[in-house]
């Protein structure tokens, strides 16, 4: 079943597939990468990640820790078609490497515990995907696992991800005894070896017959309710869908998102492997499935499609440095760029020169001379293009909407051990900000202090030994701090504010009303976090006979958002309030855009001062799997930590209990629960928003 492909040669677009391996952490995705890599032939020996020699998994720091940390990008050919993968990390303080990831696929493969079914970052990486309207297949791993239930997977898929599920194969045995599945819409039987291996092929078993028959007469009905074609060959005699309906819907239902196909196997044994592939390229979209991506130029929306013969357009959405140069990792969406061209970058209207194009298989490359419409690949010579830039041909210049870096949620000051290395610590803390656009560097105000943020407490303590590792200064890092936010209890009403301003020239009035209010959910926030505080900003005008012309209005709006930088408790940044101008005046000579805009700032300051307030800290809905004999230890120290148990079950002998904490409090929980399980027990967490904090929050 294997099938290669020669590394320069250029495939249709119709045979492309984009695709990324997505899943909670310890899923089994860089297994099913690695094993996707074996069946393919690209690789002839299976790597572990706990033995640390797995292909995606080739930083040192991925392979001490045993997890994935960084987007690894590789490329295989199956059965006449190039499938471009990325496996993304599984932890959610990496949640910004999938975003970027997700902005330039086409598709995706979402793997799920057989066991643990759909977990938290399980979650959150399916939301990811729908806001991408990325399609999907989902990959049920782990069926050789005690305790692993296909069914009950497949529910937690139904309830908590809300797709339809359609399920096309039956497993053949159970836990130790899985051997292989039963292809429902083929009706074959695939069995693999104890060494996995290629599948043998063949009938149902008798055993397993009506089982199979009963299934795939659900599967019909599950298709036919949703597909109009099925449905009408359905509804005709004699009431079944031929293989080619039933294989045509599930590749309508899946481009579509309103039904997930969902296969099952086990990537560690090898078994499983190949009808992945198989269901990958039939179901998942190729370049030319997907609509035509959009752009601006001068203010006017324009559309390319992928077309090898377009004008060229790319988006860079990764950048590594290696010891042979600067990877920009880009997909190119029209046209073709070959090496030695030349592109321009409509953000900071710079050309640039590409001097090499390579096809990436992880931290391994292989020439390219040149990249089409459909391709995922690196280019070396580009100095300034940053995550997010878009690549264009110099004379059909295109601006692509590049993917929005996640919002930092913990800092700590950093520090060289000598003073001599400050300015080798600003170079490497300068290029970790360029390579991860999570990463924010700045020097505070009042401390002088250069402060590192970014999205979880192993988010800054991998950078952080990324510095070192790259041989850079030693560095002394403080203990983490939360970003806090402010936000308005209780509001007022007709807070009057006149910015009156006289000097020997024109001067300056404004006369303004204003009412703040908290923001309900009615206002439409994000959600996310207890009490409905959060959830940004709302402006509305509420002047009548024009006291208040429509272009001061919006200088009093734009005021108003400068004035939420620094709210009154501690120079937080405030969210979650309604603003609304209920009244106003002007001056026939000295009100302008500026005056308003300057009365919109100080008068909310004010207005705020005048408010009850609020502090907020950002919170983590916590899962801790842990043995039912620690139960009591564990849910005694999430109450030290102001944890709230918002729910508990038994698994397998153990216990898994889910509960909302303060980030704040979470710093060092790992050591502690390893100590009180005797390293038995495990957590996983995930950013749940903002929540009222005590009067004693950590400073800012």
């Amino acid at each position: 079943m294997r099938a290669e492909l020669h590394p320069n040669s250029v495939n249709p677009l119709a045979a492309v597939r984009n695709l990324g391996i997505l899943a909670h952490v310890d899923a089994g995705k860089t297994t099913v990468t690695e094993r996707i890599l074996f069946a393919t032939g690209t690789i002839h020996k299976r790597g572990e990640v706990h033995d640390g020699t797995t292909v995606t998994d080739f930083d040192p720091q991925e392979r001490d820790r045993g997890i994935t940390i960084f987007a690894a990008a590789v490329s295989c050919a199956w059965n006449g078609r190039r499938v471009n993968l990325i496996d993304t990390p599984g932890h959610v303080d990496f949640a910004d490497e999938v975003e970027r990831s997700l902005r330039v696929l086409d598709g995706a493969i979402a793997v799920f515990d057989a066991v643990a079914g759909v977990e938290p970052q399980s979650e959150s990486v399916w939301r990811q995907a729908d806001r991408h309207g990325v399609p999907r297949i989902a990959f049920v791993n782990k069926l050789d696992r005690a305790g692993a239930d296909l069914d009950r997977a497949v529910e937690s898929i139904r309830s908590r991800l809300h797709p339809a599920p359609l399920v096309v194969q039956l497993p053949i045995g159970t836990e130790d005894g899985f051997t292989g599945v039963v292809d429902l819409v083929r009706m074959r039987a695939l069995v693999w070896a104890d060494d996995g291996g290629t599948a043998l092929e063949g009938p149902v078993p008798q055993e397993l017959r009506e089982a199979a028959e009963r299934r795939r007469r659900t599967l019909e009905e599950a298709v036919a309710a949703l597909h109009p074609a099925a449905l009408e060959e359905f509804c005709t005699p004699p009431g079944r869908l031929s293989d080619a309906t039933l294989a045509g819907a599930l590749r309508g239902l899946t481009l579509t998102g309103e039904g997930v196909v969902v296969l099952c196997g086990s990537a560690y044994r090898n078994r499983g492997v190949e009808p992945l592939l198989d269901a990958a390229v039939a179901y998942l979209p190729s370049p030319l499935d997907v609509p035509a991506v959009r752009g601006t130029h001068q203010g006017t929306e324009q559309r390319r499609a992928a077309d090898p013969e377009g004008p060229f357009a790319a988006l860079a959405f990764k950048v590594t440095a290696t010891a042979t140069g600067r990877l920009t990792h880009v997909r190119v969406y029209s046209g073709t760029i070959e090496k030695g061209a030349t592109v321009w970058d409509p953000a900071t209207r710079r050309t640039e020169r590409v001097a090499r194009i390579l096809r990436v298989m992880a931290d391994r490359h292989q020439p390219l001379d040149r990249a089409v419409a459909g391709d995922i690949v690196a280019v070396v010579g580009l100095r300034s293009a940053r995550p997010g830039a878009t690549l264009c041909a110099p004379d059909a210049p295109l601006l692509l909407e590049p993917p929005v870096a996640a919002e930092p949620v913990v800092s700590v000051a950093v520090e060289a051990r000598r003073r001599t290395d400050t300015d080798r610590l600003a170079q490497a803390l300068a290029r970790l900000a360029e390579e991860d656009p999570s990463l924010v560097v700045r020097t505070d105000a009042e401390t002088g202090q250069t402060v590192l943020s970014g999205m979880g407490e192993l988010h800054l303590e991998v950078a952080v030994e990324k510095i070192r590792r790259d041989g850079g200064p030693e560095v002394t890092v403080g203990r983490p701090r939360v970003a806090l936010r402010e936000t308005v209890a209780r509001g007022v009403t007709g807070f009057v504010h006149r910015h009156v301003h006289q000097t020997g020239g024109a001067g300056q009035f404004a006369h303004i009303v204003l009412d703040v209010e908290p923001l309900g959910h009615e206002g439409g926030q994000e959600g996310g976090h207890e009490g409905g505080h959060e959830g940004g900003f709302e402006f509305r005008s509420a002047v009548v006979g024009g006291r208040v012309p429509q272009e001061y209005v919006r200088a009093v709006e734009a005021g108003c958002r400068d004035a939420l930088a620094e709210g009154p408790l501690g120079g937080h940044p405030v969210t979650g309030l309604r603003v609304t101008l209920t009244d106003g005046s002007t001056h026939v000579k000295d009100s302008s855009d500026t005056a308003f805009r300057t009365a919109g700032r100080l008068g909310l300051r004010e207005a705020l001062r005048a408010c009850a307030m609020t502090l907020l800290e950002p919170v983590a809905e916590v899962t801790v799997t842990v043995p039912e004999d620690a139960v009591g230890g564990v849910l005694g120290d999430l109450a030290a930590r102001r944890g709230r148990v918002t729910g508990s079950a038994a698994r397998g002998g153990e216990a898994v209990l889910t509960a909302t904490v303060p980030l704040a409090e979470l710093f060092g929980y790992a050591t502690r629960l390893r100590g009180r399980t005797q390293g038995r027990g495990t957590f996983t967490t995930r950013q749940a928003g903002h929540a009222p904090a005590p009067v004693t929050a950590p400073a800012r």
